[in-house]
């Protein structure tokens, strides 16, 4: 079996199902990879980028597109590396590194098939010796991992707040994470700079959530710092915020400060009983590795469809299990990001928790199936062989393409509208 053609499927299509959500956000965009070949087998995957500047794939994608064509998929990790070097002056971290990953997870859907495996199964034999043995001890790839509902920013006043963390409890999750700050009708974030009054903040909405829904509710919190344009948190401020939420139980509070400052991070991981979580902006395994050798999280956030791919979420997980350190995926792209996602959770020793986007829409739906199944707030280990995706003819129709549809964050002269 020989790869024919490479090529990239744009499509835009409603952001989620979710009612809460969708306050926020009604349009998504997506970018997919398809890998063809001489059979009738065919792999798909997805990169992030397409959730960001999905106009600025098709481009990149053309210029791998050579490295693959004639080749076979028996050695991943070598068509890996001969992309990487061909853009290593671009691509060492950044977009480059992020298209790598959808066209990567395309490689290892149309690998799983042509073996008749699930994709998590193959990385697991790869990966395994790779963790360490405190975390391989109790690790089996058959087990239920735990996963929670990413609910995006706390819709408010309180009472809406407490309707949003409700409907994910009907919807089967025992998990649930919050935006720092507060999203009122009137489409507006509310975030606060000032420590005492961002920590006075968030402990209202913890102590809310407590008293209304107890203690067994995995509660996390997403600060999602260098996304406001307003208010980034400096290292006082998230010090403050962390102390005030130590009472509250937090599975982890994520993001609370702007990755350009890892110093930071390693201060506020050592100063905290609260798990600092993070990751999910970071490309490659080379920008990782500051991240790791200082400590900065205590749960790292790799995501499949952004960290260069599979192979290099494998690498940083397992370079964080040798720590001691635990991850929980991070996936918010579409449909095959997140079975990206969930594969390389399962392969991983380490994870301690999945993300799920609640009531998801169509371009996750039309894709998944019924390949992602979840029961008593855990996912069950994926059956179909490759990632269990499909992106059938009949959901590229329906869902073309709009320009613009990808989600920034807004400055003047550019304002996000969707």
């Amino acid at each position: 079996m020989k790869i024919t053609d490479v090529k990239t499927i744009l499509l835009s299509g409603p952001c989620t199902n979710d009612p809460f959500l969708s306050e926020l956000r009604t349009m998504r965009s997506a970018a997919f990879i398809r890998i063809e070949t001489d059979t009738e087998l065919y792999g798909t995957g997805e990169t992030y980028a397409g959730y960001f500047f999905p106009e600025g794939v098709p481009p990149i994608v053309d210029f791998f597109k050579p490295v693959l064509i004639g080749q076979t998929v028996d050695d991943i990790d070598l068509l890996w590396q001969r992309m990487y070097h061909a853009g290593n002056f671009w691509c060492r971290v950044g977009l480059g590194a992020i298209v790598l990953a959808g066209i990567e997870a395309a490689l290892w859907d149309l690998r799983g098939k042509e073996l008749k495996t699930p994709v998590y199964k193959l990385l697991q034999q790869k990966w395994s010796a790779a963790f360490s043995s405190q975390h391989l001890q109790a690790y089996d790839p058959e087990r239920p991992l735990p996963c929670y509902a990413t609910g995006g920013p706390s819709n408010f006043p309180l009472e809406r707040l407490g309707e949003k963390v409700a409907f994910y409890m009907e919807e089967g999750f025992k998990g649930v994470k919050i935006g720092a700050g507060a999203f009122g009708q009137n489409k507006v974030l509310t975030l606060h700079h000032h420590p005492e009054n961002a920590a006075a903040a968030e402990v209202e909405k913890a102590d809310f959530i407590r008293r209304q829904f107890g203690p067994d509710l995995w509660l996390m919190l997403d600060a999602h710092m260098g996304n406001s344009p307003g208010v980034t948190w400096g290292l006082d401020t998230a010090l403050t915020v962390c102390k005030a939420l130590e009472p509250y139980g937090l599975l982890f509070l994520e993001e609370p400060l702007h990755y350009t400052r890892p110093d930071w991070y390693a201060t506020l991981s050592r100063s905290t009983s609260v798990p600092v979580a993070g990751g999910e902006c970071l490309t490659a395994v080379c920008e990782w590795q500051a991240f790791i050798d200082q400590e900065c999280f205590h749960i790292g956030q790799p995501d499949a469809s952004f960290t260069s791919g599979l192979s290099p979420f494998m690498d940083v997980a397992s370079r964080l299990s040798q720590r001691g350190l635990g991850i929980a995926t991070h996936a918010w792209g579409a449909g095959a990001s997140l079975m990206q996602n969930v594969h390389a959770g399962f392969a991983s020793a380490n994870t301690r928790i999945l993300e799920i986007a609640p009531a998801y829409g169509p371009l996750h739906a039309e894709l998944i199936g019924d390949s992602l199944q979840i029961s008593k707030g855990h996912v069950l280990p994926p059956q179909a062989p490759g990632l269990g995706i499909d992106l059938r003819p009949d959901t590229i129709d329906r869902y073309p393409f709009i320009p613009g549809t990808g989600e920034f964050n807004s400055v003047p002269g550019k304002i996000l509208t969707t």
